[in-house]
């Protein structure tokens, strides 16, 4: 690309861009084709389109051939961090994880933004490894699809010891939380009460199939959560892999400064 091309195409990109963020282009609006950015511009149809695919990349816009490019709806959904598993949330009463998310954005959820189908099967080696057990010991994978006004925010799929749950709501696929308070509720249940959490956080690309359930626009990376839930006894219960849109969702932390001096 010649460099009066690429600057053209970065001027009209800045442009569209901060229209976008200030909100003089609303949430929905169609971009005006190609042909008329090139016109209003004066540059080529090129040198416009490559304006339009850099927003694409970066998830402001969406849109497919022949159907129009829309700006996109971004008020994202906060992502509550520790506040999120709140004993008081599930134990006490009935507000699952993605739920507690919703209710802090002042977003509506309802039981049927969830659903998942579950399998016993062999643990895989790295699913062993999180919850103690020997390689193609027996465990339950839960695998749920999460949707807020039919769009598809992530996925989560968790994996528990047989043992741990067999029998219970967790092994039902019917759509919506494992009833109230969900799978911790459950698993407090069974006397297996969460205590303590370790995430890890990643962002990469999409691989296709996670694009097409996501429905990302092109260039959109996720999010990738591992997380471990523990016992206070540091018995592991549950390993769940989640795969977030990355544009969907504002991670928030809120938590007490460690102090090592006070650590024997």
């Amino acid at each position: 690309m010649s460099s009066s091309r690429r600057g053209a195409s970065d001027r009209i990109w800045a442009d569209l861009r901060e229209q976008i963020t200030s909100g003089r282009l609303a949430q929905k609006t169609a971009l005006p084709s190609t042909a008329e950015l090139a016109r209003h511009y004066g540059v080529a149809t090129e040198t416009a389109r490559l304006a339009v695919t850099r927003l694409k990349e970066e998830g402001l816009v969406s849109g497919r051939t022949g159907a129009g490019v829309y700006v996109r709806s971004r008020p994202p959904l906060r992502r509550l961090g520790t506040d999120r598993y709140d004993k008081a949330k599930w134990r006490d009463a009935d507000l699952v994880a993605f739920a507690a998310d919703r209710v802090a954005s002042g977003r509506t959820w309802k039981p049927g933004d969830q659903t998942q189908t579950v399998r016993r099967l062999p643990a895989p080696p790295d699913v062993a490894a999180a919850l103690g057990l020997p390689e193609g010991a027996e465990v339950y994978e839960r695998a749920r699809l999460i949707r807020e006004n039919d769009e598809p925010t992530h996925t989560l799929t968790s994996y528990y010891r047989a043992d741990h749950v067999e029998g219970t709501r967790l092994t039902d696929d019917t759509a919506g939380p494992a009833g109230p308070g969900g799978g911790f509720r459950v698993l407090y249940e069974q006397g297996l009460e969460p205590a303590w959490i370790e995430e890890d956080l990643r962002a990469r690309m999409p691989t296709p199939d996670e694009a097409t359930t996501l429905q990302l626009p092109p260039g959109e990376p996720v999010v990738e959560l591992h997380r471990t839930t523990f016992t206070a006894e540091h018995t592991a219960v549950e390993y769940a892999v989640g795969v977030h849109a990355a544009s969907r969702f504002a991670w928030t932390y809120r938590f007490p400064l460690p102090d090592s001096t006070d650590r024997p």
